[in-house]
């Protein structure tokens, strides 16, 4: 083929691959039974060769959907799409699961405006790394290590599915959370009974209900998720039962016993003095949040603001201090690792215990 008597296409030794007078090389397919020429934006003859099987094993693949009458992704949003979709329609899947990944992939779209209509097949890792670089300063270690493994989970579909050799975002690292320091911001014994006191004094008619979530949280190490859900019939003498959300369950689905520290008993006697005999199905709690009387009362007594979570740190640290062994103190929390995340979590504890335990070391 000519164009104003110079040569446009120059033929390589190679089926398909055609190399244009501008130097970029093309390959030559046919698509829907018409020839169609595609450009593998490159000069480079092996670069060349590696972007045509790319392309030619993405049609192949685009072929056989159609045969098959499935959905045919082209861009990164199809992609997307198509992970949500199976998260959505895993059993397994708790449902809180399922919105926090709809959450999450939000949060990958409104960081990346351009992803959703990018074609799937030509994202660079060049681009992955500009957005990783770009969002890891705008938001907090965990929330951009979720967002990128939504954003490596799509491009894992699209390879599965035929339509990329590589995940482009595959290289990109996580970033190690910020450890929070337990040391210094969880009272003592005696600022935690002054802050208590201050929530119960909360000029809200909702002071002493608030009081009773915080000792609870704190002498129970339940999540904030599982204590809404107590009925007075799962406090026994001794043990606390722990079942979690009545369709949903705990976090990983299984039902666990606490033990009735003597604070709890004293809790649960006071709260029972106060508030009656009570119906065994009626909920342990009368409220299920305490942000706003926690911080008014944090800001009266002087202390670091803490949250319903930082209760669950205070009652294992308070545990280990007590001398509770740690896969113990794990068990009782709920999780399932034996222990190792408790270890990397409280494995030091606050310097007064620290120094505390130093003086009973006798050498010599």
């Amino acid at each position: 083929m000519k164009e104003s008597g110079r040569k446009t296409w120059t033929a390589t030794r190679f089926k398909h691959l055609y190399r244009h007078r501008s130097g970029v090389y093309y390959g030559r397919l046919r698509l829907a039974g018409k020839p169609t020429w595609r450009s593998l934006e490159t000069k480079v003859q092996t670069i060349a060769q590696y972007r045509l099987a790319d392309l030619m094993a993405q049609e192949e693949t685009r072929a056989e959907l159609e045969e098959r009458d499935q959905p045919v992704w082209t861009t990164v949003g199809d992609a997307m799409d198509g992970w949500i979709t199976q998260v959505q329609n895993d059993p397994s899947t708790k449902a809180s699961t399922k919105g926090y990944w709809k959450e999450i992939f939000t949060a990958l779209e409104r960081s990346w405006p351009e992803l959703r209509d990018l074609e799937v097949a030509k994202v660079s890792p060049a681009q992955c790394d500009s957005w990783a670089g770009r969002y890891s300063r705008q938001v907090s270690p965990t929330r951009f290590n979720n967002t990128l493994s939504a954003l490596k989970k799509s491009f894992a579909m699209a390879v599965d599915r035929g339509l990329r050799r590589t995940n482009p975002a595959a290289h990109l690292r996580r970033v190690k959370p910020r450890e929070k320091d337990l040391t210094t911001k969880l009272p003592d014994p005696d600022l935690f009974k002054r802050w208590v006191a201050e929530i119960r004094r909360s000029p809200s008619r909702w002071g002493e209900d608030c009081g009773d979530l915080v000792e609870f949280l704190a002498y129970t190490g339940l999540r904030i998720g599982e204590a809404r859900c107590v009925l007075w019939k799962h406090c026994d003498r001794q043990e606390l039962l722990v079942t979690g959300d009545p369709d949903q369950g705990t976090k990983n689905r299984q039902v666990r016993r606490v033990p009735i520290i003597s604070a709890l008993a004293d809790l649960l006697e006071r709260m029972q003095a106060r508030l009656g005999t009570r119906d065994p199905e009626d909920k342990l709690l009368r409220v299920s949040v305490a942000k706003e009387a926690m911080d008014r009362a944090a800001a009266k007594v002087g202390m670091d603001r803490i949250t319903h979570h930082d209760l669950r740190h205070l009652f294992a640290t308070t545990c280990i201090e007590s001398g509770v062994d740690i896969p113990t103190v794990s068990k009782w929390l709920g999780h399932k690792d034996g222990g190792a995340l408790a270890m990397r979590v409280y494995g030091h504890l606050r310097n007064e215990h620290s120094l505390a335990s130093a003086k009973l070391v006798k050498w010599g």
